[in-house]
């Protein structure tokens, strides 16, 4: 690899993903509209171009010789995509299509997309593989499956792997934004408040991914032939109800309370990983535990949390005691 195209490189996971390829020796040409990710996240090393994926002029400021995309970019919340499903179309599907037309254009040699657990909506209280059936639950899921129809349809000519990815937390995930990321919602409220709201039941159940291990999965899904053509699930395989995730926390914060308020919009009760797939193509096996992540994401929070402007107060509706 001589250079590659990296978009969302202002966010949480694109700015790891950055610095992993850099990290390797490889040059990286980002772009992000910055609506959610910041020019301070972007790595130094990195050509960055401020644009907006939606406006088809900017495919002519992106170098053509990109080997592959790595793309990261469009809205990335279930919740918010209730606000205004359009927006979450032409952010997520719209983009994406006008990427694989450029991939196309210059014969890209690998086109990595950033798909979602979402796309599976209910499911069983069992590990999801990915062969299971996609009815989304969200206006986000079912523009993350849209997505990935539009890598099938040009697969021919675009060589391309979707992963799945499944909750993703750690160092550098924004706490100030108190609507995406189960663990850094969780985080940011006992620092602010000491207090955690939880919107749904504690019997909920997901699967959370250290980012470092997702970075891991990004960057092996470029590189080996084995992932072409292939939704490849990025998780731990590991079910963790939304009660232990409370209880981890409260490990860190002696003392906070909890309060459960009722659901947001298109959420999935349960669900985790079959990582038969990633491990067989990626190589993917052992993986960050969860204690570990909590430790390590906490250290890096009370370094420099700053707080989330007018972010709410858990009322008192019901509070959790083990």
């Amino acid at each position: 690899m001589t250079r590659v195209l990296i978009t969302g490189v202002a966010g949480f996971i694109g700015s790891h993903v950055a610095r992993r390829f850099i990290h390797e020796g490889v040059k990286v040409f980002g772009v992000d509209d910055l609506s959610v990710g910041t020019r301070d996240n972007v790595p130094p090393e990195v050509d960055f171009l401020e644009a907006d994926l939606r406006d088809p002029g900017i495919f002519e400021k992106i170098p053509a010789d990109c080997c592959k995309i790595l793309h990261l970019a469009g809205q990335s919340s279930g919740e918010i995509s209730f606000d205004n499903p359009v927006a979450d179309l032409e952010k997520n599907v719209g983009s994406t299509l006008r990427l694989l037309q450029f991939a196309q254009q210059h014969q890209v040699e690998r086109f990595v997309y950033a798909s979602s657990m979402s796309v599976y909506g209910k499911v069983p209280d069992k590990p999801i593989p990915e062969n299971h059936p996609c009815e989304p639950l969200s206006c986000y899921g079912a523009g993350k499956l849209a997505a990935e129809r539009y890598l099938k349809i040009f697969e021919k000519r675009v060589p391309w792997t979707s992963l799945r990815m499944f909750n993703v937390y750690g160092p550098g995930q924004d706490l100030r934004n108190l609507r995406q990321g189960m663990v850094s919602i969780y985080l940011a409220q006992a620092l602010q408040t000491g207090k955690i709201e939880v919107k749904g039941s504690l019997d909920r159940f997901r699967d959370f991914i250290f980012i470092e291990d997702v970075v891991e999965g990004w960057f092996r899904a470029s590189l080996r032939d084995a992932a072409v053509g292939r939704p490849i699930n990025l998780g731990t395989g590991i079910r963790t109800s939304v009660r232990e995730l409370v209880q981890g926390i409260e490990g860190l914060f002696p003392g906070i309370s909890v309060f459960v308020q009722e659901g947001t919009p298109g959420d999935q009760f349960g669900i985790f990983a079959d990582t038969s797939l990633l491990q067989k193509t990626l190589g993917l096996g052992k993986t960050t535990t969860l204690a570990n992540g909590l430790r390590r994401f906490f250290e890096f929070a009370k370094k420099g949390f700053c707080p989330a402007p007018k972010s709410r107060v858990p009322t008192e509706k019901a509070e959790f005691r083990k």
